[in-house]
């Protein structure tokens, strides 16, 4: 007990240096903590394979999926469905055909793992551009909803493609699929009841609600050999509409998730990189790398332009487009677990998605960020008019 203890003193502290370092150089929370986390890992013995930080981790993907999902409002999907869905398409397409077709023709690696390799490298992060969005407030604006949109058909297109590929057809599967839906069509109606019957008590019993039905089918999921934070996006978009009538509740879920949970994913991310090998692969890791935000800018900027976003905005949505984490390391493990890739094409492959996290988003910030005003103006005309 005494070393779970110590364990947690350092991933803690490692964890409140990053806010700090965060603060005062205005770069987002969720790429120190990758960075400190590559750190941690090389230099300082940070073990990723501790049982309850994997959990941790794990509870904190879903969680920022499900937040990431309940941000993406009906009504804004219904008014914005086309910019999204074709941002989306294309932004999942290209990067997963591109990078598939250097895998296997150039880098000469298997079939199978090059379907792994054009799989993780067509994501968008969700969790990255979700934190982003929190901390710049541009999730309040329709630009930042539009954007959360596509990156929610980007990375369904990546989890249908796994599926489809690589999918075990048995009973568990027929299960896990029958009663997710079934939990998705009765969610909404019994969350409002809920909430209305047992909310607003300090125990939090909605919050207690919305965890044991995460946990519950992120357990089917697993069992099935499928992903839990598929049906967490899922239930998010269910509940999106529950969450505006809520914001109190909103606010102490976000505040537990993001002091809590989310460090732990965002440091065991970057811990995992192994310098060593990070250096043996470097120039398949910068040709891959190039390859992902080449294909993003391919699809995604002349789409923005085809809806007459801003240059400005165009850019800084094919940028955020262009990051990549939690379904994209999803992907690579899915692969290396199975043994469709090996534990070298494993990190080159990570390696690529958690450069991918950084480099798109810090240009972002740093170049391409707007302000609130100019996010709400983000059309050279209205698309409407």
């Amino acid at each position: 007990m005494e070393q779970t203890w110590y364990v947690a003193t350092i991933w803690l502290g490692l964890a409140l240096v990053a806010s700090i370092i965060s603060i005062r150089t205005a770069i987002s929370v969720a790429l120190v903590e990758i960075c400190v986390g590559v750190i941690g890992g090389n230099f300082l013995g940070l073990d990723p394979k501790v049982e309850w930080i994997s959990f941790l981790s794990g509870f904190g993907a879903i969680l920022l999926t499900f937040l990431a999902g309940a941000e993406i409002e009906p009504e804004i999907l219904k008014k914005y469905g086309k910019e999204s869905v074709a941002i989306g398409v294309v932004s999942f397409l290209l990067p997963f055909l591109g990078a598939m077709a250097y895998a296997y023709y150039v880098a000469g690696w298997s079939a199978d793992a090059s379907k792994i390799c054009g799989v993780a490298l067509s994501t968008t992060s969700v969790a990255v551009v979700y934190a982003v969005m929190v901390e710049t407030g541009l999730n309040q604006t329709n630009l930042g909803k539009i954007i959360l949109a596509a990156c929610f058909v980007t990375d369904l297109g990546t989890v249908v493609a796994l599926g489809v590929l690589f999918a075990h057809y048995n009973i568990w599967l027929a299960i896990f699929v029958f009663l997710t839906t079934l939990v998705l069509l009765a969610t909404q109606g019994f969350t409002r009841w809920f909430f209305r019957t047992f909310g607003g008590h300090v125990s939090e019993p909605e919050i207690k609600f919305l965890f044991l039905l995460l946990v519950g089918l992120g357990w089917l999921a697993t069992h099935a050999n499928s992903e839990a934070v598929l049906p967490a996006y899922l239930l998010g978009l269910v509940v999106a509409g529950i969450f505006k009538e809520n914001p109190q509740m909103v606010r102490h879920l976000r505040t537990a998730t993001f002091a809590l949970l989310t460090p732990f994913y965002f440091l065991k991310a970057g811990s995992i990189i192994s310098l060593s090998a990070m250096l043996h692969g470097f120039e398949l890791i910068l040709i891959l790398l190039g390859v992902k935000i080449a294909a993003k800018f391919l699809g995604v900027y002349p789409m923005a332009e085809f809806f007459r976003f801003k240059s400005r905005i165009g850019m800084y949505t094919t940028l955020l487009m262009s990051t990549g984490l939690t379904f994209g390391s999803i992907s690579a493990l899915f692969g290396y677990n199975r043994g469709i890739i090996s534990q070298e094409q494993y990190t080159i492959l990570v390696t690529v998605v958690i450069a991918s996290a950084v480099v798109p988003t810090l240009i972002a910030q740093w170049f391409f960020q707007p302000n609130k005003a100019d996010a709400s103006h983000s059309w050279k005309k209205s698309p409407n008019s």
